[in-house]
């Protein structure tokens, strides 16, 4: 008996799918590319799928809205935006974008991403979605950074293989947004003796879900 009970049990996860493969299936049609208008140039940026044809980035992302006129990109298809909110990079680093959702492929008609109530906690497991993959990171202690970087209380570990500007933080276990990514922090080298140290990324720090639920029209707030 206990044979067939370890037996049923083993099955069972082996039935279950990968980590990649869940996470494909229920975050990565939440992410899309951003591009100014005419195509940047220093690379793809980034953004997330809220739901009810609005989209998140980071506000340096998008640009000043009314000279870049920013644009959802979707596989080959680009979509219009109006601009629901702007922010700055020097301030919340968020900018709302809103697209027609008639005119939005049918996949993420019925699709909503909730903002994640709890703060991020170091050690915590979290993901990084792009369209392209996604990245498995975790929270960072922001004591373990340099002073001067210690300002960016919501930062997280794995720098080279994560998402950039504009890609969504998860929450791994709940699948709800922990934030939109920012920017690297460096650590900028310098002189020891006759060592010579060059500058190294040492983190990156995301816009969490509580800055953004504030950032939020009154209008959209208890939406996500």
């Amino acid at each position: 008996m206990r044979t067939k009970v370890f037996i049923g049990c083993l099955l069972s996860l082996l039935a279950q799918p990968s980590f990649s493969q869940d996470a494909s299936e229920t975050l990565l049609a939440y992410a899309v590319n951003v591009h100014q208008t005419p195509l940047q140039t220093w690379g793809q940026g980034y953004g997330i799928y809220l739901g009810s044809g609005l989209f998140i980035t980071a506000a340096h992302v998008a640009g000043r809205a009314w000279w870049t006129r920013p644009k959802i990109a979707i596989g080959d298809v680009e979509y219009p935006t109006k601009v629901v909110k702007e922010g700055s990079f020097n301030g919340t680093d968020v900018t709302l974008l809103s697209v027609d959702p008639e005119r939005l492929p049918m996949r993420l008609s019925l699709r909503k991403m909730l903002l994640c109530k709890s703060p991020p906690q170091p050690g915590q497991r979290v993901v990084t979605v792009v369209p392209e993959k996604i990245a498995l990171s975790q929270i960072l202690d922001p004591r373990r950074l340099p002073a001067y970087a210690q300002k960016f209380n919501t930062v997280i570990a794995d720098v080279a293989e994560t998402g950039n500007s504009g890609s969504g933080v998860f929450d791994l276990k709940d699948r709800c947004l922990l934030g939109i990514m920012s920017r690297k922090i460096t650590s900028p080298g310098g002189q020891t003796g006759d060592h010579q140290s060059q500058p190294r990324d040492i983190a990156k720090y995301f816009v969490p879900a509580s800055e953004i639920a504030v950032f939020l029209p009154d209008n959209l707030r208890s939406s996500f």
